[in-house]
């Protein structure tokens, strides 16, 4: 296998670092900014040497993961001297590969190596990369070694060219981060009723992960379910009048998810089309 080099030392090149050397990947080098960031993650992955500069791991590694801060990955890119034929890798879901043009200029080979999977810490990346799905931009033979790696990874890679990138990283913005602004909306609004936010965040969860597993085993659109799905008027016009008197800010989301709701319950055959006219004259 390919000799694997970090440049970066933050959440995700630790992650990935420590499985990849679980699957047989060896790890070779890592430099950071901070010399203790290298430190920590070569302690965690057997037979990885700490680097002073990010000019001695392509020395060394055959594949290079940029794994930086999105805004300094072109920036690590340039101030490297690149060896021909190596592999240099960032692992931004919104950049493409010409982010690395310095790179290829200098006759490295780049791509785009992206885990779509959110990663609150390292111990939680380190858990959460199996079975993951990773957002793949090379040319081969790259290609074929980056689907290979995500294979190893025990995930599935999603082919993407240049033009792909940004709008599939708004997708992961959609269905991750705004997961969470969903339920920080849901738990103020426990807070009228005086049930604090840990307390709400606790008794909801188990919804929203019943509604994963629905996505997950029924899948889109039979998953949906609740009022829009039932075509239930009456009750979205008293959540409309409750949101209007005790939390109006809410208002304007609660319409536009509604609204976006609609064409599911269609697709689903739960609604038709005369009820989904006096769904969207209600959420208008």
């Amino acid at each position: 296998m390919l000799k694997v080099g970090f440049i970066g030392a933050g959440t995700v090149g630790t992650a990935l670092a420590v499985r990849l050397r679980e699957r047989g990947y060896p790890v070779v080098a890592a430099a950071s900014r901070s010399r203790g960031s290298a430190e920590k993650l070569a302690a965690r992955v057997d037979g990885c040497g700490v680097c002073d500069t990010a000019q001695e791991v392509p020395g060394l590694a055959e594949l290079v993961f940029i794994t930086t801060p999105d805004d300094a990955i072109a920036s690590v890119a340039d101030q490297v001297d690149w060896p021909s034929g190596v592999r240099v890798l960032h692992c931004s879901g919104a950049h493409s590969v010409d982010i690395l043009e310095s790179a290829t200029n200098g006759g490295a080979i780049a791509g785009a190596f992206h885990p779509l999977q959110t990663f609150a810490s390292v111990d939680h990346a380190i858990g959460n990369i199996p079975g993951s799905t990773f957002g793949v931009e090379a040319e081969e033979p790259l290609l074929t070694e980056l689907k290979d790696m995500a294979t190893a990874l025990e995930g599935r890679a999603v082919i993407l060219k240049g033009g792909d990138k940004v709008l599939y990283h708004a997708a992961a913005v959609i269905a991750c981060n705004y997961m969470v602004t969903l339920a920080k909306l849901a738990t103020d609004l426990w807070q009228t009723f005086e049930v604090p936010v840990p307390e709400a965040t606790q008794a909801l969860l188990p919804l929203m992960q019943g509604t994963v597993n629905n996505l997950n085993n029924v899948g889109l659109p039979k998953c949906l379910t609740g009022p829009v799905a039932r075509g239930d008027l009456g009750t979205i016009r008293k959540h409309l009048d409750a949101l209007e008197a005790a939390s109006p800010e809410l208002l304007s989301a609660y319409r536009e998810l509604g609204h976006h709701t609609i064409p599911i319950a269609l697709a689903k055959g739960t609604i038709d089309e005369a009820r989904a006219v006096e769904l969207k004259n209600l959420f208008a």
